[in-house]
């Protein structure tokens, strides 16, 4: 089975979406970056996206790939917080290239990504996320078109409750 991706800029709701998936029995894969992020800031010769985005980016997609592969040989729908295609958007925010291997690398998935765009009354900047609002909404943006550049379809989830949003989610996936 395909692994689903939910993504979208910093401060969308995304970790809180996908926690109610997992809770309503469905397999979820927790957001690379942030754990990485926490791993990394402990080294005192860490490699962090703000620092050394290039070496970042190879280290997420060493974890991504390996989500990818435990979930496509599940038998139940799984769901990944972000996905390899999030690290070709993030290198080119970065003005990095993004090389072929990258683009290789992101197909493999459901052919649909859910997209949660940022909402200002729930965006909190921290350790792990130093954007601006205005700056997660230009890292949605550059997700959005990212991921229709590799050929999937983008599917924005409506705003609303995490039961509502969880609900759309579903109901699209049985639509097809």
């Amino acid at each position: 089975m395909q692994p689903i991706i939910i993504t979208g800029g910093p401060g969308a709701g995304k970790t809180t979406l996908m926690n109610a998936l997992g809770e309503q029995g469905f397999l979820t894969f927790p957001e690379v970056s942030r754990t990485l992020i926490r791993q990394q800031s402990q080294l005192a010769d860490g490699v962090l996206p703000w620092t050394d985005l290039p070496r970042f980016a190879e280290l997420c997609l060493d974890m991504m790939s390996q989500q990818r592969d435990q979930a496509c040989v599940e038998t139940q729908l799984a769901f990944v917080d972000r996905a390899i295609g999030d690290i070709c958007a993030y290198l080119a925010v970065g003005g990095e290239v993004v090389t072929p291997d990258y683009r290789e690398a992101a197909q493999g998935y459901y052919p649909v990504v859910f997209f949660c765009a940022p909402h200002r009354d729930i965006y909190v900047q921290d350790d792990e996320r130093p954007h601006s609002f205005e700056e997660a909404e230009q890292i949605h943006h550059q997700l959005v078109a990212t991921y229709q550049g590799l050929g999937y379809e983008v599917a924005e989830v409506p705003w609303g409750s995490v039961e509502e949003r969880a609900g759309w989610v579903q109901t699209r996936l049985a639509q097809g």
